[in-house]
């Protein structure tokens, strides 16, 4: 060897230029500070590196998607050659020939040729379009505006795939005005990560956005006129109309160069590697998704990542592995919460499944432990996944209390950023555990990291998919809270501020709109944290159908529904009984309906009655005829007032001091449909026997013979509270002033997401300082918050009335079906006490149960 070849940087070739290559030269570079070796790197696409994961964001803009950091790309031993192809390796001359005709000597090869969408061999696939790349995402935002603006109606785009690029695509798509659909040959969406309960609610879900579902089939044929588009037929026989096909079925390994140049593949694809992340040549590696690990490639961002730093430690010297493939996942669809982790389905010996399936808020959570119920082994999320980012670092591991108390369904809650082992991983996509989070704050290495922001950047943690960001949020503030220093209250990443700055903010400023909220106030096209929370600022301030003016897109399944959706993919219907008082006639009005529609009935706690087995497009139907009998919108399915809860107080009982159902009344009919940061309650009790429960609402009050005792910040969530005495014997007029003050100030001031009890709780002073605020007016507040309410009592009007008064509204309950001619078949039910309810799993699984007719679904329909 000449001593010019002993002192060369040894050259390494990186073939492909996706997010595993631009983790690879991060990675090495990092290391590498003597740069002993030369990177150079052959990018098929013209772009520079970027987050695949986040595509569906480049849907709603032309949003930059550059993987940071991007100054490697302009050090003097890097060299990105983008828009240049490979075309051929020569791994006995150690070459990469490109499709310029460059030649480029390598010393060590590392292969992160991703993989490509697969398109089906059917008739028209010709016709078809994949969704993959910037260039893909940059074509159907065009081509949706001119399609719909050609035909003079919405674009109709089917996605074929109900994975997580798919449904992504679909959910994209229809924000940009397409009228989507999306066929999966799996019986429930996402088959590959969930199970078959948590993907059935998914569905739910994903119908309730208005995208329709062809599911158990897949495309046959797509169908031209003149050469474009026009429809497509199913395997199982049906046909729809549409006007462009995307595939999303999965990835092919793009191991075409590797398999030409003698190295070996697996027999289903992919360049086959060991935990060194080393090919069957000493001097090829692989890394991403064209690498098969133990039989199979993933197309995942941790793992990718995890390959990207052992191929960079074993190149500098190092012993790095790849032991294991981490298939996390957690849906970036707005207003769809979807994880999984671990092991999902229980496939291990013993293991045992927690599940928690929610009717009224279309919730399914399972946690899978080992067979003594203390080592967590995966978990499902859907409809709320907020423990999902704190229980995901406890894969392996004991869970220090009963699996279920970890369920948010249940009221409980994830581990806090203090109960989690240093060695805990945090952040898989980035491999970064909890000590070195903490340690970024504590500024163990170098400056301390206060804010999020700099912690992300500092910490790496956070800065890929995102999903750990709650938990890294946890850990800032447990970390800054031993220090004595205060942690920003910023909401969330896109706004600094917190929700009562920005509430005060948009009042000011007298914003309408989330996008001009964002671009005055926050950055960036907001996340499922923030979007309802200003929806519900919105609401709160400006009284507006919630549905209009693209609020609709912000609200939460329900909201958009106007309807809780069920666990069985149905809806209740729950009309509002002020005080619980109702005529016969209009009791008979329920009945009939309940008859008409088959309908189970029950009587809720809060003396109103339930409706439940309803089809989405039944809704405006069953309204109709409540809204003509005189009914309103319950408002049960909103973070609004649910119900006023009374006695029958003086009027019938002989104990009663004070007529508490026209004060419910009253009080009901003032306060519904205001929208809060959580749901609210109210009680009325005529003496102090209290059986309207007062003092377990969120405003209580309580007849004395001298007028009225008011109690606030009780309620009954996870953490039951008594309401607390706030004024004594008030009249009528002044009772009322002093709801309207305490509301209007939650309203204001708690957090997203917080109940009355908690807001209180953290209130400096507490019950003193709203006594202050409410009733001495400390703050000089008074009439400002009496106004505001005011002005939601003037401008208050019925969601479900004024939605049938309008066609557009309508369209979002309209029915979608494979075909007009399809089947109906009934769901599953059960005889029960005179009527029909959903099955239990158990009885679902037992050969023996009953069925009975239920309500009626289209044959795969949205329902």
């Amino acid at each position: 060897m000449s001593q010019t070849d002993s002192v060369r940087p040894r050259e390494i070739v990186v073939v492909g230029g996706g997010p595993a290559a631009h983790r690879f030269v991060d990675a090495i570079s990092s290391r590498d500070t003597g740069h002993s070796v030369r990177v150079t790197v052959v990018a098929e696409e013209v772009h520079l590196p970027y987050d695949r994961v986040a595509l569906s964001r480049r849907l709603a803009g032309a949003e930059d998607l550059t993987l940071q950091p991007s100054s490697h790309w302009d050090a003097d031993h890097v060299a990105l050659r983008t828009g240049e192809r490979a075309t051929a390796i020569d791994p006995a001359a150690k070459t990469v020939t490109t499709e310029h005709g460059s030649v480029l000597r390598y010393d060590e090869l590392v292969l992160a040729t991703g993989s490509s969408a697969p398109v089906p061999d059917i008739p028209g696939a010709h016709l078809s379009r994949v969704y993959r790349t910037i260039d893909d995402v940059d074509f159907f935002t065009g081509e949706v505006v001119r399609l719909s603006a050609l035909l003079g109606r919405p674009a109709r785009v089917l996605v074929a795939g109900g994975g997580l690029l798919g449904l992504e695509a679909a959910g994209g798509l229809q924000k940009l005005g397409a009228e989507t659909a999306v066929v999966h040959s799996g019986g429930w969406l996402m088959s590959a990560q969930l199970d078959e309960g948590a993907g059935q609610a998914l569905g739910r879900l994903i119908t309730g956005q208005g995208i329709a579902l062809h599911l158990g089939t897949r495309p046959r044929l797509i169908e031209e006129t003149d050469g474009v588009v026009s429809g497509v037929k199913f395997t199982n026989g049906q046909r729809i109309d549409v006007d462009m096909v995307i595939f999303s079925i999965g990835i092919a390994a793009r191991d075409e160069l590797a398999r030409d140049a003698g190295v070996t593949v697996g027999e289903r694809g992919g360049v086959i590697i060991g935990t060194d992340c080393r090919s069957s040549h000493e001097s090829i590696w692989a890394i991403g998704e064209v690498a098969n690990f133990d039989g199979r490639c993933t197309g995942l961002v941790a793992p990718a990542n995890a390959m990207a730093e052992v191929v960079a430690d074993r190149l500098l010297g190092g012993a790095a592995e790849f032991t294991t493939v981490d298939d996390a996942t957690k849906l970036k669809l707005s207003g769809v919460d979807v994880a999984s982790f671990g092991d999902a389905r229980g496939e291990q010996d013993g293991a045992l499944e927690i599940v928690y399936a929610d009717p009224a808020r279309g919730l399914y959570q399972k946690l899978v432990m080992s067979a003594d119920a203390r080592t967590l082994l995966g978990g499902i999320f859907v409809g709320d996944a907020e423990p999902y980012a704190s229980l995901r670092p406890m894969l392996g591991r004991e869970l220090s209390g009963e699996p279920g108390a970890y369920l948010s369904g249940l009221g409980g809650g994830a581990p806090e950023g203090d109960d989690l082992p240093d060695d805990a991983l945090v952040c898989s996509c980035n491999n970064v555990d909890a000590g070195a989070v903490r340690a970024a704050v504590r500024g163990d290495h170098g400056e301390a990291c206060t804010d999020l922001g700099t912690l992300k950047t500092c910490s790496r943690a956070g800065t890929q998919c995102g999903s750990c960001v709650p938990l890294v949020k946890k850990l800032l503030g447990s970390e800054l809270a031993k220090s004595g220093i205060e942690m920003s209250r910023a909401m969330c990443e896109h706004f600094p501020i917190s929700r009562q700055e920005l509430f005060e903010s948009v009042r000011v400023l007298e914003l309408t709109t989330f996008d001009e909220i964002v671009a005055r106030l926050g950055a960036g096209r907001g996340c499922d944290i923030c979007k309802p929370a200003v929806a519900s600022i919105l609401a709160s301030q400006r009284g507006a159908y919630i549905l209009d003016g693209g609020r609709g897109g912000l609200q939460d399944t329900n909201d958009r529904a106007l309807a809780n959706m069920q666990k069985d993919g149905s809806y209740s219907v729950v009309p509002r009984i002020p005080g619980g008082e109702v005529t016969p006639q209009k009791l008979a009005v329920i009945a009939q309906v309940a008859i008409d529609y088959g309908l189970y009935t029950k009587i809720t706690g809060g003396q109103r009655i339930d409706l439940f087995g309803a089809r989405l497009d039944q809704l405006p139907d069953i309204w109709r005829v409540l809204v003509d009998a005189g009914f309103e919108s319950g408002q049960a399915y909103g973070k609004a007032l649910r119900n006023v809860k009374s006695c029958v107080g003086s009027t019938w009982c002989r104990f009663g001091v004070q007529d508490s159902v026209a004060m419910a009344i009253g009080l009901e009919l003032r306060y519904r449909g205001l929208r809060a940061p959580h749901k609210f309650k109210f009680g009325v009790s005529g003496c102090a026997r209290e059986c309207a429960e007062a003092r377990g609402k969120d405003v209580g009050v309580i007849a004395t013979e001298l007028g009225w005792n008011m109690y606030v910040g009780g309620n009954g969530g996870f953490q039951p509270a008594h309401g607390q005495l706030l004024a004594s014997d008030l009249d009528d007029a002044t009772l009322i002033k002093y709801i309207d003050r305490y509301m209007m100030y939650y309203i204001r001031t708690a957090d997203r997401m917080q109940r009355t009890a908690r807001w209180m709780e953290e209130l400096p002073g507490g019950i003193d300082h709203v006594r202050e605020v409410v009733i001495d007016d400390s703050l000089g507040l008074a009439d400002d918050l009496e106004a505001a309410m005011a002005l939601h009592v003037d401008n208050y009007e019925d969601e479900w009335a004024a939605t049938l008064r309008d066609p557009e509204r309508l369209r979002r309950f309209r029915s979608f079906v494979n075909a007009p001619d399809s089947p109906d078949v009934g769901l599953p039910r059960v005889a029960e006490r005179g009527q029909t309810r959903p099955p239990t799993e158990a009885e679902l699984a037992n050969p023996a149960t009953v069925f009975v007719a239920g309500p009626t679904i289209p044959v795969r329909g949205n329902m």
